[in-house]
């Protein structure tokens, strides 16, 4: 029985991992996860790996502003272009 409790604390916190992640969980929603994945391992191994993964991603792929954008807000900034 204990197993399918545990079961059913991975799939909820699958459903509210994004929000984890990019840190926009409510604080009770956020400690009851954090509880969750101190006590398991396979949770704890999907939050590890899509951190990295994300890391990864930003890394190969860093976010760029149209040149447009970064035109008018060097202007309202009254910075120049470096």
């Amino acid at each position: 029985m204990r197993h399918a409790i545990q079961h059913e604390s991975c799939r909820q916190l699958l459903r509210l991992l994004s929000d984890y992640i990019d840190e926009e969980l409510e604080a009770a929603l956020c400690q009851e996860l954090e509880a969750h994945l101190a006590a398991c391992e396979n949770c704890r191994i999907v939050v590890d790996t899509l951190r990295k993964m994300l890391l990864l991603y930003r890394l190969a792929y860093p976010p760029t502003m149209p040149a447009e954008i970064e035109e008018r807000l060097f202007k309202v900034l009254d910075l120049e272009h470096i």
